[in-house]
């Protein structure tokens, strides 16, 4: 039984096959991603170049390969409105960032070339070896413990103001007093410098100072011109007489006043 003979093929065809076979043979896709750590919020960012020459057909980013797979980015336009492209218009670099990277983007992701047969229909010519996503812990945010340095740097600074202006109104305090001041103590915290001689004008301690300035003078005027002088001349003795009922012995004295 005779083997059954190739089909013939029109010297187009064949000329286009071999050029098939030459592109297949020198296209290149590159994606040097292996594994990649993204933190919530932030953005994603997947690299792809290929080579210029390349059969017709789009190029698109899917998420995990299968049945299942999910179509993150499209080069004819239907790509997820949170993927955009790195360089847009370029026919080697389809690398492309996703924004706000959230939990439910985790997973493997590939680039892949496709080529766009006579039908319409596209054929998977050529994918990357995939980059695994997953989410990276932040264990403590460096703006949050910048922010708590600064905090108890501003804190220290605001302490150290607070006792220098109290060692200075103590100063001031001392300064302006003539004798020693005392503190009362307010609570249990601070301790207030009270003056204790050095009155305002219309306090008592002015007042008793001026009142006992004029003591002196008052005294020595009331002294000088109020002086007695008492002269006590001893009595002649009395003769001893019988002494009669009802009566009863008698001294006298004389009292001179004499005014300066």
């Amino acid at each position: 039984m005779a083997a059954a003979a190739a089909p013939r093929r029109s010297p187009v065809q064949r000329q286009l096959l071999g050029v098939g076979a030459q592109v297949a043979q020198v296209f290149e896709l590159h994606q040097p991603q292996k594994k990649v750590s993204v933190a919530v919020g932030e953005m994603l960012t997947l690299n792809c170049t290929m080579s210029r020459l390349a059969a017709p057909g789009p190029v698109k980013w899917l998420k995990d390969l299968g049945s299942g797979n999910e179509t993150v980015y499209d080069q004819t336009g239907a790509s997820l409105s949170h993927v955009t492209r790195a360089v847009v218009g370029s026919n080697t670099d389809f690398t492309i960032h996703i924004r706000s990277f959230q939990p439910n983007y985790v997973g493997t992701y590939y680039c892949v070339k496709f080529t766009q047969e006579s039908t319409g229909k596209q054929e998977m010519f050529r994918h990357g070896s995939g980059t695994e996503v997953s989410v990276r812990e932040t264990a403590l945010v460096p703006g949050v413990v910048a922010a708590a340095v600064v905090l108890c740097f501003l804190l220290l600074l605001l302490g150290l103001f607070v006792a220098l202006c109290m060692y200075r109104r103590k100063c001031q305090g001392r300064a302006g007093s003539p004798c020693p001041a005392g503190t009362v103590a307010v609570g249990s915290f601070w301790s207030v410098p009270l003056q204790c001689c050095a009155g305002t004008p219309g306090t008592p301690s002015e007042v008793l100072d001026r009142e006992s300035s004029h003591l002196p003078s008052q005294q020595s005027s009331r002294e000088e011109n109020d002086i007695h002088y008492a002269d006590l001349q001893p009595l002649p003795p009395a003769p001893r007489r019988s002494r009669s009922s009802g009566t009863a012995p008698t001294e006298y004295a004389s009292l001179r006043v004499a005014a300066k």
